[in-house]
């Protein structure tokens, strides 16, 4: 255990081994950049944000050769403190966890570096290419993690649709691809899309077409959303609120999805809250909490994101 921990919380850093990954750091670029899906939310994120947030997840290209031994520790030691960090363990009496910590941890205490707040403030990036599919994203800014709006934000994702619940399903009976497939006979896909932070979220719709139905197939995406702002069925209420929980619950079935969701609550909100609780917060989401969230998307400034070949994307200003 000793040495885990060390490892964890107290690495070297030899010089050596960080020029040692730069290859698989210029690698793991390559493979981002061969992925639509991640270059769009990448600049999706970059065009909605000001700070923080607008960061991306890549060392850019300037820094892949110049990052060093320094720089690693110095971010250890700015991050990695006791304000940062959880404990959390399986099969283990908390006591004999807690004193394991006490023990064998070599942590800073205190909130390190103070993190900047997100602020939001709406844009849009296009990356024109020769793909003739068409991936885009709108968004408003949504709800930050852990809170009841966040809540409501994730049933009406599952109202909307969150994308095939079997393998290489196309979601038939979503609101988005119903209300999509009216309005193009040309293959597509849509759904929510849904991010949550701890200081801020992003919330709408993410689709993909062909380059001459983009433009349709975007606006029609979005006029669902609309369309949840006048209210929704019990029955697509019930379906989405079961759904939610059924994800929920399936992703605490392996001991890492049980401890990846422990760590993350205890991290964003100092707490931890079984899955009744969680499933007795998603059973109070009203069908007025999810049409107020679908009413803070349409009112909301939008982000946009397109990449492919945008001769027929709108703009941001014209959805």
């Amino acid at each position: 255990m000793e040495y885990l921990i060390n490892v964890t919380t107290a690495p070297e850093f030899r010089p050596w081994e960080v020029s040692d990954l730069t290859p698989r750091v210029k690698m793991d670029k390559a493979l981002a950049a061969q992925t639509p899906q991640m270059g769009v939310i990448e600049g999706l994120h970059g065009a909605a944000y000001k700070n923080a947030l607008s960061n991306s997840l890549y060392c850019p290209d300037y820094m892949v050769s110049q990052v060093d031994s320094d720089h690693m520790h110095n971010f250890i030691q700015n991050n990695f403190t006791s304000a940062r960090m959880a404990l959390v363990g399986l099969g283990v009496d908390h006591n004999v966890l807690k004193q394991v910590g006490e023990q064998f941890l070599n942590i800073r205490s205190g909130m390190g570096t103070a993190g900047t707040k997100a602020q939001y403030r709406g844009g849009e990036v296009r990356v024109q290419n020769g793909s003739s599919l068409v991936h885009s994203v709108v968004v408003s800014e949504g709800a930050a993690v852990g809170t009841d709006e966040a809540m409501a934000f994730s049933v009406l994702q599952h109202v909307l649709g969150a994308g095939p619940h079997i393998k290489r399903g196309s979601n038939p009976t979503s609101k988005l691809f119903q209300g999509v497939a009216k309005a193009t006979a040309d293959p597509f896909d849509a759904s929510a899309f849904n991010s949550n932070y701890s200081d801020s979220g992003l919330f709408g719709v993410y689709t993909i077409s062909q380059s001459a139905a983009a433009g349709d197939v975007i606006k029609a995406a979005i006029s669902q959303v609309k369309a949840v702002t006048g209210g929704v069925s019990e029955a697509d209420l019930t379906r989405a609120k079961t759904q939610l929980k059924a994800e929920y619950l399936m992703s605490l079935e392996s001991s890492e999805g049980l401890l990846d969701a422990m760590g993350s609550q205890a991290l964003s909100g100092g707490v931890y809250h079984s899955p009744e609780a969680i499933a007795q917060k998603i059973d109070s989401v009203s069908a007025t909490d999810v049409a107020n969230a679908a009413n803070k998307f349409v009112s909301g400034k939008k982000s946009m994101a397109s990449s492919g070949n945008l001769i027929k994307t709108p703009f941001v200003d014209e959805i």
